[in-house]
């Protein structure tokens, strides 16, 4: 295995500059959730290039390629990229920043998908050595509910052939270029989106006695639902409840007659989750009925939690190592964001891991969903050649 090895390395260097100018090109035409059509042409363009049959289609702009190996049917595993960027107005000073205003890569997908055609393009190179086949996922919609894995899943992604795991990769700014960072186990929440309605009654902001005031009754229905985490919720089970946006068209004189919430709840336990629901529902609507006024609560369930296979994910690092050296390989903790990824590891074995993009010297620090998002992209050469060696060790385990 070490031949392949270093086949696989030598062919991630040579790839570096086209993998570098297809992240380039990616970075400069962004599109959001859904809207991912001119990107899935270009990832069809580049796997007619590289000669891997693929389904185009898919969950409405999703691709999926598939890479055979000897005996093709003997196991098959999957990497999965996603396709989206983001709403958000970018601030970088680079050749190639955003052409499409208000919109940019600002999560590191354009990495994830050239990461994944330069690891394609890599074992393309290689199918005389290494048994069972590769299918390559490049997914739409992960930033927007309900995202576009459970789209595929549903549409049959998993299946024909049917895949015994499913590997997946994402850029972090807290780790550096050249390493990856990785952790067995539940890994990252759920996520839900919280939407109340506060009604009251409005008037002259002078005539208090007059009022139903729904923004202090918002203000405290905020405060208390604070309270389940604190109060309720088990302190082993991390357990977030924020809310971001508060929406009470008054003015300085003038109380609104509704005031809109929306927020967020996160979570680790599927149990847990259905009762967080019912509690924020409850209290809600008791403190506005205190106090006079209503509540109407709803409750958008978003991702179950990621969890990433204990045995997959040891594998995975030890295969990391091989590949990275032991230093590279970071062990990382569990984090309340969340990914739609949870959906094929509900599926299916899978692991979920972290490419490093730091780099201090070049000022590249900013974190994901900022508008001064960038990558060291070095990271390219490792995220491609290292993807290419988990999906043959993978294989071969």
């Amino acid at each position: 295995m070490d031949n392949i090895k270093q086949e696989i390395k030598r062919f991630a260097s040579d790839y570096f500059e086209e993998i570098r100018a297809i992240r380039r090109h990616l970075h400069k035409h962004p599109e959001l959730s859904c809207e991912e059509f001119k990107t899935s042409e270009f990832i069809c363009e580049k796997l007619d290039e590289y000669a891997i049959p693929y389904t185009k289609g898919v969950a409405k702009t999703g691709v999926v390629g598939l890479i055979e190996g000897r005996h093709p049917s003997r196991k098959v595993i999957a990497l999965r990229t996603d396709m989206d960027a983001l709403q958000v107005v970018e601030e970088n000073d680079v050749d190639y920043i955003s052409l499409v205003p208000g919109k940019m890569h600002a999560c590191g997908h354009d990495v994830h998908m050239a990461c994944l055609l330069g690891a394609s393009k890599i074992l393309m190179k290689i199918t005389d050595q290494f048994e069972g086949s590769i299918k390559i996922i490049f997914q739409p919609s992960e930033e927007t509910y309900p995202g576009g894995a459970i789209e595929m899943i549903r549409e049959g992604v998993l299946k024909n052939p049917d895949v015994s795991n499913v590997i997946g990769q994402h850029v972090v700014n807290t780790v550096d270029a050249g390493k990856i960072g990785i952790k067995a186990g539940p890994y990252m929440a759920s996520t839900d989106e919280i939407f109340l309605t506060v009604k009251g009654k409005g008037g002259h902001a002078a005539t208090p006695e007059q009022l139903i005031d729904p923004i202090l009754i918002a203000s405290h229905i905020i405060v208390a639902l604070q309270q389940i985490v604190s109060r309720n919720a088990n302190p082993i089970n991390p357990t977030v409840i924020s809310f971001g946006r508060i929406i009470g068209d008054g003015r300085t004189n003038i109380i609104p007659n509704e005031v809109n919430i929306e927020g967020t709840v996160r979570t680790y336990d599927e149990s847990w989750r259905k009762t967080i629901h019912e509690k924020i529902a409850f209290m809600a609507s008791g403190i506005a009925g205190s106090m006079g006024g209503s509540c109407e609560t709803r409750i958008s369930h978003g991702f179950p939690f990621l969890h990433n296979n204990e045995n997959l994910t040891q594998n995975i690092r030890t295969i990391a190592i091989e590949y990275l050296g032991e230093t590279n390989v970071i062990d990382l903790e569990a984090r309340m964001t969340a990914e739609d990824f949870a959906y094929f590891a509900k599926e299916v074995p899978s692991c979920f891991y972290r490419l490093g993009i730091r780099n201090e010297k070049k000022g590249i620090i900013s974190n994901l969903h900022t508008p001064t998002f960038d990558v060291d992209e070095s990271c390219l050469e490792t995220g491609m050649g290292l993807m290419a060696w988990l999906a043959v060790r993978t294989l071969q385990e």
